[in-house]
């Protein structure tokens, strides 16, 4: 085992854990569906605009008090990292970027014949593509995944979403780079994925459960908590899983109760996501912004006594734990 990692990777290059700052942990910066951008331009739009307004509302989370987002567009998400490099070059704000794939029922064509035991000498085709992105860096960029992303859904642990889960816990052993998921709260996918990870050996600390703040059932937000598991706290804007109110008081209790360093903050949201029409924010979801934590959740946090120690906790604190590692395992 190697030494405790003194830099995390950023699109940027790598930083010392030091100047992460404050960290929301689960935003992106594009959500796009590649073959409709290429094949139905309309919907995106002009690329130099599209890019400006993205400096632009990163630059104003920037200026909200926030230093760093983890951006966790896999494979399945439209991940295109030499646009979020441009943007990167002309932002202060950090990102960091994430291998790993994202599906909630089969794995795409390209890796159905590609399986596991098919790479060289004996390797998984899937699980190097991952390891690559992490150790070489992405495509032809050089910027370097840190953190690795997987899925699970209402339709559960499928065969392929088996597959992903392993996979990615296989590269996080292989690394040290942290694991962070989609679930579904609702369906107590969390716990599906821990019991996964852990019979690949996982460290159960060093993975973010995410979304698990669509759910105010406090027996299972323990439950995930009891494993070591960090839990998404990572919707805030999302009213239509659950309000902001619920949340707020529901991260409140769970504070009180002290587990403040197992939970981080986010929105889980974009500057353009085109899997829903219209322009974000949406009319729906007025608060679905990069600033609704910086503006109004944490004075509701602290008005429903979370104390300043336990805001760093979740912005700083277990964000920095979180990325620093000790590479493989």
């Amino acid at each position: 085992m190697g030494g405790r990692t003194t830099a995390v990777e950023t699109a940027r290059g790598p930083i010392p854990v030091e100047d992460l700052g404050r960290v929301l942990a689960h935003e992106h910066v594009f959500v796009l569906s590649p073959e409709i951008l290429q094949n139905y331009p309309e919907e995106w739009g002009d690329e130099v605009e599209r890019i400006t307004d993205a400096i632009r509302r990163l630059t104003e989370l920037k200026e909200a008090g926030i230093d760093t987002i983890i951006d966790p567009t896999a494979l399945g998400l439209g991940r295109y990292i030499p646009r979020v490099a441009r943007i990167a070059e002309q932002i202060e704000l950090n990102i960091v970027v994430a291998t790993g794939l994202y599906t909630f029922d089969v794995v795409p064509p390209f890796f159905r014949r590609r399986l596991p035991g098919t790479g060289p000498e004996g390797s998984d085709p899937m699980v190097d593509m991952f390891v690559r992105d992490i150790v070489e860096g992405i495509g032809d960029t050089g910027i370097k995944a840190g953190v690795i992303k997987c899925a699970t859904d209402i339709p559960g642990v499928t065969k392929d979403v088996e597959r992903v889960l392993r996979a990615c816990a296989q590269a996080h052993r292989k690394t040290g780079v942290p694991l962070t998921t989609h679930t579904s709260a609702a369906t107590k996918r969390g716990l599906e994925q821990q019991r996964i990870f852990k019979e690949e050996g996982v460290d159960l600390e060093r993975v973010v459960i995410g979304h698990c703040g669509d759910t105010d059932e406090l027996d299972y937000l323990v439950e995930v908590m009891s494993y070591g598991s960090i839990l998404g706290m990572d919707r805030f804007g999302l009213d239509g899983y659950l309000t902001t109110e619920k949340r707020v008081a529901t991260v409140a209790e769970l504070c009180k109760r002290g587990h403040a360093d197992q939970m981080v903050l986010s929105h889980d949201c974009s500057c353009f996501l085109d899997w829903i029409p219209g322009e974000l924010p949406l009319a729906h979801a007025p608060n679905w912004t990069y600033l609704h934590i910086s503006k109004d959740v944490l004075p509701m946090l602290r008005a429903a006594g979370v104390t300043e120690a336990q805001i760093d906790e979740m912005l700083i604190q277990t964000p920095k734990r979180y990325l620093t590692h000790t590479g493989p395992y």
